[in-house]
């Protein structure tokens, strides 16, 4: 193998100035002898891959002309820029021009070394050098940069890139680019200059980037990255201006590497200036439709409030959408800010400039390969032909986010064929939708959990949902065959079915086991954005059996088989902010089931859940929940299946059935047909970095279960209620969340059984 030479830019240029200089300075005696005489031929030597007639085409003398130093001179520099060759002379042999070439070699494979980090599938699509491409320097030393950038970017500043070329008959080379990747160049330090209202720990809480420590291994945070560092700018101009500092500025952000290239010290200048308070607020409305009255009470920013230009943004969108729902599509919405200085004031005036109304010309969907039109337009709330509607295609993105089909969806509108006209574009990206899922755990309430399933979710590309699972734990195993059709016979109806299978262990609760066998039909369908109803058909057979020797005599008597054939209905209303870590907001569902159409039992279920969410602070949340249920037998008594249990992770400070009526004999807890249940719980930051996800819990609980639809000596059923209070550790982790709770049971009864540590862990891959 041979080097190849770092410097070659400049070096490069003063050689091919020196052979133009050289080659001119041996023709230019000739040309002048020759002035006035034609060229009789071009003869080309030396070439072996490129056609003669390729040279010739490049040059500026051909047979006939006359050569002169001009166009001698710019054939020379033409054949060097084509890269095809290392070396040209041209010279004159009587009244022929001869050019002698030396051709580049032809790259006959190209490797990677040394690289572990990247594999050479990513750095084969950041090199521009090919096998069977012409091999020159200049592209060698782009390539070099382009893998040392491409290591730069995933934080290894100290990566090197050393290219070797091994030399092969028939003019063809070998290049190998051997790589020194080095460690990761991460963040050692985060300073602050020029912060006096939020101190430096504060603030590198707000920055995207995060100083080394021994818990990152999980995230690339600590890594420098020039892009995040831009980010970190807006990110601490955002903290500010939503605080009332409105003359924030950054200054500088400096990234200064270590002198043996290991670490970055990261310095950020500020320049905080001071607070401001909103003295004024107005809308300034240039439709003819509306008034500054209508539209103010919309305005999210407050008279005599710190300035937060979150609010004022949130502001913009209300209007933006209530305006929206007018078929104003082109507004133009934008805050003025009078900045008193002196009285650290501000006036918020929202002008609203007027804007056509104008219709939908066309919807046209691009990016969707697998994915059918169809499965996007019927998620269109509006239609070719309606009035344009900014909430409606608002509520159309969110819409096709929420599939889950693609990784990308950019919705947006241009001009029509006349002014009122739009043209309503979805360029999506798809995603995989195919799952296979692996899924570990450990509660107190069930012991070890696992589970594996299969699903697609885009099932041939028509939106289908197909799902087979298998659940096990310590006390449950479940096998689930479902099938969604989310648009059934084209209208906004999800309908589907379930085929399951269900084992429980309740020995140690109830001194039984039993089992559910049967399937679901299904549909579900919305009365708003916000309200959900879901009708169920349910057949199955349950089973009461493997009583143990010392059960209860109120269990023994219902063992058997029995049929439940049952409908149902669920309203769901949802107004949280997020379904999986909400922060405001609430939820409430309501659940009712009517068994008795056919089979052995008659009853109805009534379960009601109530959730609200209010943030004390951002990072503070206060959390209230109620549920409440009730069962009656119709016509006959309630089976110990179809009761209510108290205890576990719905009731904490008590074991799962721990709470509300029990047989004294053997202590088998018999279950309640009326139960109720309030949480009152709060989320805290515990002084841990805030990218851990770890967060402190206390929580009180208050409920009862009673009425047992049982008699006789020994039954305890009495509706007392009962309280616990707690405190715990929640953690969002990367594999799953983890909790752990500690409980006291402050009010219960004798009978009651009780628990002081829960712990759950979940984690699916």
């Amino acid at each position: 193998m041979s080097a190849i030479p770092r410097p070659f830019s400049l070096s490069c240029l003063l050689l091919l100035a020196l052979l133009a200089i050289a080659a001119w300075g041996t023709l230019a005696p000739t040309v002048a002898r020759a002035q006035g005489q034609p060229v009789r031929q071009v003869v080309i030597e030396g070439n072996q891959r490129v056609e003669a007639a390729t040279v010739r085409s490049y040059m500026s003398v051909a047979a006939g002309d006359v050569p002169t130093a001009t166009n001698v001179d710019r054939s020379l520099k033409a054949l060097f820029a084509t890269g095809l060759f290392s070396d040209v002379s041209i010279r004159q042999e009587g009244p022929d021009i001869v050019v002698a070439v030396v051709e580049n070699p032809i790259i006959n494979r190209l490797a990677f070394e040394g690289n572990r980090r990247l594999d050479d599938k990513t750095l084969e699509a950041e090199v521009q050098l090919r096998p069977r491409i012409v091999f020159t320097r200049a592209r060698i030393q782009n390539d070099v940069q382009r893998i040392v950038q491409l290591y730069r970017r995933s934080g290894r500043f100290a990566a090197t890139v050393e290219p070797k070329v091994i030399q092969l008959p028939q003019n063809r080379v070998d290049l190998v680019f051997e790589i020194n990747e080095g460690p990761v160049t991460d963040i050692r330090r985060i300073n602050f200059v020029g912060n006096r209202v939020f101190s430096d720990r504060t603030l590198r809480g707000v920055v995207a980037t995060k100083e080394a420590a021994f818990y990152r291994f999980l995230t690339s945070n600590d890594n420098y990255d020039p892009d995040r560092l831009n980010f970190d700018r807006e990110l601490l101009r955002q903290h500010y201006l939503n605080r009332g500092y409105a003359d924030f500025r950054v200054i500088s952000a400096a990234a200064d590497l270590a002198p043996d290239r290991d670490y970055f010290i990261l310095t950020f200048a500020v320049e905080e200036g001071g607070q401001y308070r909103v003295r004024k607020v107005d809308v300034d409305s240039k439709l003819r439709d509306l008034s500054p009255g209508q539209l103010l009470p919309f305005v999210k920013v407050l008279p005599g409030a710190v300035y937060n230009a979150d609010e004022v943004e949130k502001t913009i969108q209300a209007l933006t959408f209530e305006i929206g729902k007018l078929g104003y599509a082109f507004i133009d919405i934008r805050p003025r800010l009078d900045v008193d200085r002196g009285n650290a004031q501000i006036d918020v005036t929202f002008e609203i400039n007027e804007g056509p109304r104008v219709y939908v010309e066309r919807i046209n969907i691009s990016g969707n390969v697998r994915t059918l039109d169809r499965v996007l337009r019927r998620e269109f709330a509006l239609a070719e032909g309606d009035a344009f509607n900014t909430a409606k295609l608002r509520q159309t993105q969110r819409r096709i986010r929420g599939l889950g089909y693609f990784k990308k969806v950019d919705i947006k509108q241009e001009q029509g064929s006349s002014p009122d006209r739009s043209v309503v574009t979805a360029d999506v990206q798809e995603q995989s939708t195919g799952e296979l899922t692996f899924g570990i755990g450990f509660s107190t309430s069930d012991g070890p959990l696992a589970e594996l399933s299969v699903r697609e979710r885009n099932l041939l590309g028509r939106g289908q949902d197909l799902r087979a699972s298998i659940q096990a734990s310590g006390r449950r195993q479940e096998v689930d065959l479902s099938f969604t059709e989310p648009f059934f016979r084209d209208r906004n109806v999800a309908a589907g079915f379930d085929v399951f299978r269900k084992t429980t262990d309740r020995l140690n609760l109830t001194s039984f086991d039993s089992s559910e066998t049967g399937f679901a039909l299904r549909a579900t369908y919305p009365l708003s954005e916000n309200l959900r109803q879901r009708f169920t058909y349910t057949l199955r057979e349950d089973k009461i059996s493997d009583i143990g020797p010392n059960a209860s005599r109120f269990i023994r008597r219902q063992a058997g088989d029995y049929i439940t054939s049952s409908i149902g209905h669920t309203l769901t209303y949802d107004l949280r902010d997020d379904r999986f870590n909400p922060t405001q907001g609430y939820r409430a569902i309501l659940d009712q089931t009517l068994a008795g159409l056919g089979g052995t039992k008659s009853y109805l279920r009534h379960v009601l859940n109530f959730e609200y969410y209010y943030p004390f602070r951002e990072d503070i949340i206060g959390t209230i929940q109620v549920s409440e249920g009730y069962i009656f037998g119709i016509g006959q008594d309630t089976k110990i299946t179809d009761r209510f249990f108290l205890g576990g992770n719905n009731f904490r400070g008590f074991r799962p059935g721990g709470v509300g009526p029990r047989d004294r004999n053997s202590g088998d807890s018999l279950g309640g047909k009326l139960f109720s249940v309030g949480t009152a719980e709060l989320k805290f930051p515990i002084g841990l970095p805030k990218e851990l996800n770890i967060a402190g819990v206390v929580f009180g609980q208050t409920g009862t279960l009673a009425q047992s639809d049982e008699s006789g000596a020994g039954l305890f059923d009495v509706g007392s209620l009962r309280a616990s209070v707690g405190t715990g550790i929640a953690w969002r982790s990367p594999f799953g969340p983890v909790r752990v709770d500690y409980a006291e049971a402050l009010r219960k009864e004798e009978v009651d059984k009780t628990r002081k540590i829960f712990f759950s862990f979940g984690a699916r891959f």
